[in-house]
């Protein structure tokens, strides 16, 4: 795990999520269907923080865009990808209203492949291992969150066919996977660590498309991913970055009924925190929408202030 968990961190962490359970176990958010990881900056520079589940492995749903975004800049830096109208309408469509069309072009280029009819034998097989050159993209930074991660799969609204059904497997099988561990290495990455090494102007353009501002015009609207999630039920002004991801019934149980958010916003102390919050259920994802927003104001009224700097956590 990346980050150190201590004993405040432990208390204070434990703490909140009996309180998210004492207000929101009733409608369907409790220990067992959620995820939580929150990160800050410790006194040594280094990340510090409270995992609960932070190792679920669960479907993702639109936060895999994230990485998405970060390895197509990427490969624009390194000149393996040439930027083009419609790459940069994609890029942007993919993160700012979270567009599956969007997703799946970049996919495409990323990979080299396309979804289409069916595939047998060594064309299946090719076409199988080029794609799988996403999960490799970060499987090479050796980040222990990222073991067990799947982020190769197209983004469908939903069933499957032709080769993309075969490579998700008869069942679902081999659907994309995350855990909050993964989501909060990558935030923590992007905003606060040096592993990406990505340069400026890419680290920047990425940065700059998770921006996410209550007084925007486009705000209210359900495909921005904030006013039903957790920045909405942060302070008007708050500066805050994030990516959303949601789903309702999908024809498989194990991929239906999804709700995420990963997060990173600046206190009044000007500090920066990062949450990713990861549920799965019905109430949540369908039948009460504001449920997150409710937990944002929750998190931003219990960490207002940094937690404190033990003598543990500084030996």
């Amino acid at each position: 795990m990346f980050l150190t968990q201590t004993p405040e961190w432990t208390r204070r962490g434990t703490a909140l999520v009996a309180r998210i359970e004492a207000a929101f176990g009733a409608r369907g958010v409790h220990g067992e269907t959620m995820g939580l990881v929150l990160v800050e900056r410790g006194a040594d520079g280094r990340p510090q923080g409270f995992s609960w589940r932070g190792d679920w492995r669960c479907y993702p749903c639109s936060l895999v865009k994230s990485f998405h975004l970060l390895h197509a800049l990427d490969q624009l830096a390194q000149g393996r990808l040439k930027m083009h109208t419609d790459l940069d309408r994609a890029l942007r469509d993919m993160i700012l209203w979270s567009s599956n069309t969007a997703t799946n072009y970049v996919i495409d280029l990323l990979s080299g492949t396309t979804g289409d009819t069916l595939l047998e034998g060594a064309a299946l097989e090719a076409w199988r291992d080029a794609r799988e050159g996403l999960n490799r993209y970060f499987a090479a930074r050796d980040w222990p969150e990222f073991a067990g991660c799947n982020i190769t799969q197209k983004l469908m609204d939903d069933m499957r066919y032709g080769r993309e059904a075969q490579y998700a497997g008869a069942a679902g099988e081999y659907l994309n996977v995350l855990t909050p561990l993964a989501c909060a290495r990558l935030m923590w990455e992007l905003y606060e660590g040096t592993d990406l090494g990505l340069p400026p102007a890419e680290t920047a353009r990425a940065r700059d498309e998770m921006a996410r501002d209550r007084r925007d015009p486009r705000a209210s609207m359900s495909a921005y991913q904030l006013s039903e999630y957790l920045g909405g039920g942060m302070s008007e002004g708050t500066r805050l970055w994030s990516k959303a991801g949601h789903n309702t019934w999908t024809g498989d149980a194990a991929s239906s009924y999804f709700k995420h958010d990963m997060m990173r916003w600046i206190r009044p102390d000007g500090r920066a925190l990062i949450v990713v919050l990861m549920t799965q259920g019905e109430e949540t994802s369908v039948d009460d929408p504001m449920i997150f927003p409710e937990i944002g104001a929750l998190l931003e009224a219990e960490f207002a202030a940094p937690v404190p700097q033990t003598a543990e956590a500084l030996a």
